[in-house]
C-alpha cells in the first residue's frame, strides 16, 4: 500500500520559515519524481516545486528564491524548506509522487495534505 505522509505544516508569521516533510512508503522512492503542490481556498491546486528522480528541480515563479525542494532517497523522504513566507503562501500543501515514461504518467500518488497558514 502506497502512503505519502506530510508533516511540518502550521501557523507562522510573515517572514518566517517552515520545513515540510513527506515520508513515502510502498514505492521505490528513488525512481519517482517528487513534487509539492498547494491549494488555497477557492483556487485550483498548483505546482510549487518538483524534484526529479535524478535530482533536477523546478519551481513556481512565485516561490523561486524562497523555497527549496530536496530529497533523501535513503530515508524515502522529500522536503520543502520555505523561507520568507508570505500570507499568499497560505494553503494546504500536498506531496506528490509521479512516475513518467515518454511524457506519459504511469503512476501518480498524493498525500493527504498539510495546512500552512501565514499570518500578516
Amino acid at each position: 500500500q502506497v502512503q505519502l505522509v506530510e508533516s511540518g505544516g502550521g501557523l507562522v508569521e510573515a517572514g518566517g520559515s517552515l520545513r515540510l516533510s513527506c515520508a513515502a512508503s510502498g514505492i521505490i522512492f528513488r525512481i519517482y519524481d517528487m513534487g509539492w503542490y498547494r491549494q488555497a481556498p477557492g483556487k485550483q491546486r498548483e505546482l510549487v516545486a518538483v524534484i526529479s528522480s535524478g535530482g533536477s528541480t523546478n519551481y513556481a515563479d512565485s516561490v523561486k528564491g524562497r523555497f527549496t525542494i530536496s530529497r533523501d532517497n535513503a530515508k524515502n523522504t522529500v522536503y520543502l524548506q520555505m523561507n520568507s513566507l508570505k500570507p499568499e503562501d497560505t494553503a494546504v500543501y500536498y506531496c506528490n509522487a509521479q512516475r513518467l515514461r515518454g511524457g506519459v504518467i504511469l503512476t501518480d500518488y498524493w498525500g493527504q495534505g498539510t495546512q500552512v497558514t501565514v499570518s500578516s
